[in-house]
């Protein structure tokens, strides 16, 4: 847990573990109390000290502060911390000031939400390392899935993804080294799943069946042109 030092935090600790989350609206909240779930060390802190009283008894630690301020979170001991998440939307100004502050603080990972394309774009410029943009990246997630015969689309890249899909009739009962999906379409059949198993990793010989799932990788226009013409 958080010790007492001479900034309210134990000076000997495992990074790692231990994650500061600035803002406890939806999406920090989920993700702090998705942390705490999985054992790491939690200080969550925002202004509203509703929210901050409604995480208490489920965080390592909570604080009401303003995070614009640089002198209230050195108090907390975040120029200690190595891995700090900026959870805060609604407030742009907040955002961007509680990152800078961060980045003057030398935080060696900082993750900041973005709520629109210019937001992430003002995030990075001043130095976050990660930018997130969950609305953005859901809905266009959703829309893959909306227009295509995908079970599950993750865009890994600018160009690169994974898609979760049913194997097509054309693939079914013929290994890999036959069908050939890779020369066809250009993309990498990663793993596959039969009902009531766990994945497994593709290989040439792996023979599909009707019902099988299977996990495909490669360029966006790829995996796409793969699954809607499966």
């Amino acid at each position: 847990m958080f010790g007492s030092g001479s900034n309210g935090r134990k000076q000997d600790h495992d990074g790692s573990r231990q994650v500061a989350v600035i803002g406890l609206g939806r999406f920090g909240s989920s993700l702090a109390l998705e942390l705490a779930a999985k054992g790491v060390e939690v200080l969550g802190i925002d202004s509203d000290h509703r929210l901050v009283q409604r995480y208490a008894e489920e965080l390592t630690e909570t604080a009401v502060a303003d995070s614009t301020d640089p002198e209230a979170l050195q108090q907390l001991g975040l120029p200690d911390f190595e891995r700090v998440v900026v959870g805060i939307g609604t407030h742009l100004e907040a955002s961007i000031l509680t990152t800078s502050v961060l980045v003057d603080f030398q935080i060696p990972y900082i993750w900041a939400k973005a709520v629109t394309r210019q937001h992430a774009r003002i995030l990075e410029r001043i130095g976050a390392h990660h930018v997130v943009s969950p609305e953005y990246d859901m809905g266009e997630r959703v829309a893959h899935l909306v227009v295509g015969r995908m079970l599950d689309y993750i865009q890994l890249d600018h160009d690169f993804a994974l898609i979760k899909t049913v194997v097509p009739g054309w693939l079914q009962d013929r290994p890999f080294a036959e069908t050939r999906p890779r020369s066809r379409y250009g993309v990498t059949v990663v793993g596959l799943k039969r009902s009531g198993e766990d994945f497994s990793y593709a290989t040439e010989q792996t023979t599909p069946r009707r019902g099988d799932v299977m996990i495909v990788s490669g360029t966006v226009d790829a995996v796409e042109r793969f699954a809607n013409d499966a």
